[in-house]
């Protein structure tokens, strides 16, 4: 099995999910006391958090690119960014860098592609739904993208940053996202994107009424396959 370098911290519950999903991706394919190869580099997110409401792109890219850079030196052989926003920044963050990158739109696209579904509602920072990286990823592969209404973008968002991110669950914002969910499948939605890696606190398939594709769980699987490749 090939070492995972996962590049984290944004958020902190975010990256746990991501050492959870994967250790039990390896107990439930080996057996015994298999666990996968790791690397973890875990930043600190208040900084980083504070730059994006600034804008300040260009320098988190910097940064994730030297993370990046330190991961394959220290011996990694394929790259997790463990975060959906961050994906905004993947081109300049793997510049220099020679490990393949698992990209997070692209695994949650072809497990939508392999439901025969082709019109999925993205939940997820502003920056993600408001942005074109992630749509334009997914219109790639042939999926078209709705997007929640402007006010209920805005709630979404504050919910990640105020409550999620911090491993907070309040019933109030449960509900405010099923209501979200259930606006975007009136709306012509045949699934619901977690498109942020904490939302999954919130929501999943016992509460929304079309399939539900967990970000998290998909990209940890397809890292554990990239990573068990010959």
């Amino acid at each position: 099995m090939k070492r995972i370098g996962i590049l984290g911290g944004m958020s902190a519950t975010s990256t746990q999910l991501y050492y959870a999903s994967l250790c039990e991706l390896a107990k439930r394919s080996f057996g015994g006391l298999n666990s996968p190869e790791l690397l973890i580099c875990s930043v600190n997110f208040d900084p980083i958090a504070k730059q994006m409401e600034l804008g300040e792109w260009d320098s988190i890219a910097a940064r994730l690119n030297r993370e990046a850079r330190d991961l394959e030196a220290a011996g990694a052989e394929v790259l997790v960014l463990a975060t959906n926003t961050m994906h905004k920044l993947a081109d300049q963050m793997m510049q220099g860098v020679s490990i393949p990158l698992v990209h997070i739109a692209d695994a949650t696209a072809q497990a939508i592609k392999a439901a025969g579904l082709s019109n999925p509602a993205l939940l997820a920072t502003k920056f993600t739904m408001q942005e074109p990286f992630y749509r334009e990823r997914f219109a790639q592969h042939g999926l078209s993208t709705i997007t929640p209404n402007e006010d209920d973008q805005v709630e979404i968002n504050r919910i990640i940053f105020e409550e999620l991110c911090r491993n907070e669950v309040l019933p109030e914002s449960r509900a405010f996202y099923e209501t979200v969910a259930e606006k975007l499948i009136a709306e012509g939605a045949d699934c619901v994107v977690l498109g942020c890696t904490e939302i999954c606190l919130v929501l999943n398939d016992e509460n929304v009424a079309v399939p539900v594709f967990d970000t998290t769980v998909l990209h940890c699987t397809a890292a554990f396959e990239a990573a068990n490749q010959s």
